[in-house]
């Protein structure tokens, strides 16, 4: 007796398992059909594929966002969790993503510490500089248009006041951590991670040619999982954003930006003649590419703005930025330190508020005055990455210290969420161009490693390469005479920029041709 599981031969080449089962015609006439049906819908999706990027996705997922939050207000509101589910998967990558990418940038580069050193005095001129800016035309914008004039204080309650400070000790406790791990699990901890990446770093140069080469490949290959994973999460990027705005819309409404609207307006407006009088004359004294500038800084902008929440647009910002041309030990570690040191957006809407809510108190101000609100801002808003809620702290301590009536906080309240949409996008913004700048000021924008990984090249940091020959020649001179296979394996650390291989600014199309990756 023969198997039910034994095949038998057919009248066609493929083998039938079951007397019962349909014919290869039948299965080739319901293929067919089903392809007829899908036929548009899979031609759609290809020109959408072939057409469209990520960044057209996120505008249309704003866009309906928008109109959901509009049509459908209670709807809308119940998309919330939707969209903090999206920031929610991108803080589990910043502490992994961060720390890697930091590590093999700075000890994948050699043992000059000089460097790091050089980089890190670069970056702090380069913010400081940065943020005066956003002030000056802050308070000028504020005194020219006079926002506040016209509201009257009656009615207006001054909200509860907040306890948290923020002194320069909370400021330095929170940038030296408790745990290694606790600043890894704390998504806002941005200051902490780089604390321990840039002390974990130094550690690996002083240690021995072997352990230097475990940790270093190690890192790495944390680093290109982890942009791995960010491209997985870009896929929920559009719903994730949509609904979030969806939300926005739909609790405060449209309605409440025409209470205030002047406010709003006053500080849109000062905030795009901030990025041309500002942003713009940079870019083009660094002679950096506009056009490709403008295409790397699009996708992270948009979340930013959409989501309100740096956190969300920086893996994303890392990435487009290493794709640009800024050498990732560069991306790594001016990026993250800036979202703490280089928060142009919400310096000049601290200037703008507290003149604001003076206006709107009839408490006049001399230049004197402004300039001491001006110094005060400059230093206290330094913190405002690693407290909740830090940039109300910061503007009702302000107005405390300069005897300006907390009531007109009331109005700044109700459209909060939208300002706050604004200065974050202008946030990652700011760093982005910090980031190109000092990479530039470092004469290592697009330098020979960028051009290997476009022409689809995998080059190895020679300053690591360097390093660990003469460590190696050192400590096992004999075994180098009589092993060649043991010195191509010190060769083979990758820098960060290996890691990132898999990234190519040329186009998103090649990238998602020569990598497999199906992201839209």
């Amino acid at each position: 007796m023969k198997s039910p599981f034994q095949t038998k031969e057919a009248s066609n080449e493929d083998p039938v398992i079951y007397a019962d089962e349909p014919t290869k015609k039948q299965h080739g006439a319901a293929a067919k059909i089903a392809l007829s049906i899908l036929a548009p819908f899979l031609l759609v999706f290809r020109l959408l594929r072939k057409y469209t990027n990520l960044t057209v996705w996120i505008i249309i997922g704003m866009i309906l966002g928008i109109v959901v939050g509009k049509v459908a207000p209670d709807f809308a509101v119940q998309l919330e969790p939707m969209g903090r589910v999206f920031i929610r998967m991108i803080q589990t990558v910043v502490g992994p993503l961060i720390f890697s990418t930091l590590v093999v940038g700075i000890a994948g580069h050699g043992d000059d510490l000089i460097r790091v050193g050089r980089l890190a005095l670069k970056s702090i001129i380069y913010f400081e500089v940065a943020t005066t800016f956003a002030l000056i035309i802050g308070l000028l914008s504020v005194n020219i248009v006079k926002p506040g004039k016209g509201f009257s204080m009656d009615g207006l309650v001054a909200p509860a006041t907040v306890n948290n400070t923020i002194t320069w000790v909370t400021e330095m406790e929170s940038i030296v951590p408790q745990s290694f791990f606790g600043a890894m699990a704390d998504h806002s901890a941005v200051l902490a991670i780089v604390f321990c990446a840039v002390m974990f770093s130094v550690a690996i140069m002083r240690a021995d040619a072997k352990s230097k080469k475990i940790m270093l490949d190690f890192n790495a290959s944390l680093s290109a999982i982890m942009f791995k994973v960010v491209e997985l999460i870009m896929n929920y990027a559009p719903i994730g954003i949509g609904c979030a705005i969806a939300a926005t819309v739909g609790k405060y409404g449209l309605g409440a930006l025409a209470a205030a609207g002047k406010l709003v307006g006053t500080l849109y407006g000062t905030l795009i003649v901030f990025v041309i009088l500002v942003f713009l004359p940079v870019v083009l004294l660094c002679r950096l590419p506009l056009k490709d500038f403008t295409r790397a800084v699009g996708q992270p902008f948009l979340m930013a703005f959409a989501t309100a929440s740096s956190e969300s647009a920086l893996p994303k910002a890392m990435e487009n930025m290493v794709a640009f041309g800024c050498p990732p030990e560069i991306v790594a570690f001016v990026i993250p330190t800036g979202y703490s040191f280089n928060l142009d957006g919400s310096t000049l809407y601290l200037a703008l508020a507290a003149m604001f809510c003076a206006q709107v108190a009839g408490v006049s101000k001399s230049v004197g005055e402004q300039i001491v609100i001006m110094i005060t801002l400059m230093l206290s808003s330094k913190g405002v990455a690693a407290v909740p809620r830090a940039s109300f702290i910061v503007l009702t301590s302000t107005l405390s210290n300069a005897n300006i009536p907390l009531a007109p906080l009331a109005l700044i309240m109700g459209v909060d969420a939208f300002m706050d949409m604004a200065r974050t996008s202008i946030n990652v913004l700011g760093n982005m161009t910090a980031c190109a700048v000092v990479s530039r000021w470092e004469g290592e924008f697009r330098n020979d490693a960028w051009h290997a990984r476009q022409a689809g090249e995998t080059p190895e940091t020679l300053a690591m390469d360097e390093v660990e020959s003469a460590d190696y020649s050192t400590n096992h001179h004999h075994q180098l005479h009589s092993s060649g296979a043991e010195k191509e394996s010190i060769r083979s650390v990758r820098s960060t920029s290996s890691a990132v291989e898999a990234y190519s600014g040329s186009s998103t199309q090649h990238r998602h041709q020569s990598t497999g990756d199906h992201i839209v």
